[in-house]
This record gives structure tokens, C-alpha cells and sequence, in this order.
């Protein structure tokens, strides 16, 4: 790889209980592989980033990766509405927050803030010119790609990140483009 590039490679952390039930996320583990499953290979990379939640941490684990804690890849707030089921919520409240990006009715960060906070980072790592590999949260890697396309807000809710799911942006300059979207590892 030239090192005139910046790769980043945004990967979705394993799958945790609240993501099976339908639940707003708690720091909280990984759910277990299932028996005789395969931990999942990593990219090769140069630098390992991950959030500081610890279903981030233990993805990187499990993929082998000695990974810093970054503060700026930290999932979602999510508010009072943190450890809730979705079907226990006012079905307007939740409607405006996926349908408003600057809801914030809940008590936590609006899709805004979201996409500010992951501006910030991704302008800090863009001149890196190097391979990253990124552990964090599914709507960290929504924003990145929408800020990479510079889409509306309001296509937040329009993508579907998997769990340990690998999406790869590069940069030559001061913008990024999505070059790859990986099924999970």
C-alpha cells in the first residue's frame, strides 16, 4: 500500500444480548461464538483503535488485536432509554428519533451529535496515511459512511451494519470514499 493512503477499515463489534432482544445497549460482553466457530481474522493493519465500551474491546480480542481505547469511537447515548427494550418505549418517541437526527428527547446525543463527534475523529485520522483498523459500534460505522458520502442525516437509519462486519474507507486527500463493505469476518 502506497503511503499516500489512508485505509480505514471500520469493523462492527460482535453480537451482544441487547442486540438479540432488542434492547438499547448497556456496556455489556459479547455474546459466546458458538461451539467449534472460527474467532474471526482482522485485516492487517498498522494502527488498532477501539471504543472503550467492552463489547469493543473483547471484539478486538477476539480478533487478536492489540487495540488503544479511543474516546471518539464510543457508541451511541442512548439516554434514558440505555438497558430498555424498544417495545417498552412511546412508539412516537421512538419514531421521532428515527425519523428527526436531532432528537433528542431521550436525554442522550442526537444523530447530529453523533455525526459531529465522528467528523471530528475522522478529520484527526485522515492524514495518518496508514492501514487502521477501527473496533467500534454500528452507528459509529453509519456515520462514518455517511459522512464519507455526504448523505443527509436522515439516511442514518438506512443502513444495515452487522455484527463483525468490516467497512473499508481510504482517502488521498482530505476526503474519504467507501471502498468496501464486508459480510461479517
Amino acid at each position: 500500500m502506497s503511503a499516500t493512503v489512508t485505509r480505514l477499515t471500520l469493523i462492527s463489534h460482535g453480537m451482544t444480548a441487547a442486540m438479540r432482544s432488542a434492547r438499547f445497549p448497556v456496556d455489556e460482553p459479547l455474546d459466546e461464538l458458538p461451539r467449534g466457530a472460527a474467532s474471526p481474522a482482522a485485516p492487517p493493519a498498522d494502527r488498532v483503535l477501539a471504543a472503550p465500551e467492552l463489547r469493543a474491546t473483547a471484539t478486538a480480542t477476539l480478533l487478536t488485536l492489540r487495540a488503544t481505547v479511543e474516546p471518539a469511537l464510543r457508541d451511541l447515548d442512548c439516554g434514558d432509554w440505555a438497558g430498555r427494550p424498544m417495545d417498552t418505549l412511546d412508539p412516537a418517541d421512538l419514531m421521532s428519533w428515527m425519523t428527526d437526527p436531532a432528537y433528542r428527547g431521550h436525554g442522550g446525543e442526537a444523530i447530529t451529535d453523533l455525526l459531529d463527534r465522528v467528523r471530528g475523529w475522522l478529520d484527526t485520522v485522515v492524514a495518518d496515511r496508514r492501514r487502521i483498523v477501527a473496533i467500534t459500534h454500528p452507528a459509529v460505522v453509519r456515520a462514518s459512511v455517511l459522512l464519507a458520502l455526504a448523505a443527509p442525516p436522515e439516511s442514518f437509519w438506512r443502513m444495515d451494519i452487522p455484527p463483525l462486519s468490516a467497512t473499508t474507507l481510504h482517502s488521498r486527500g482530505p476526503a474519504w470514499t467507501v471502498r468496501h463493505t464486508a459480510n461479517p469476518l
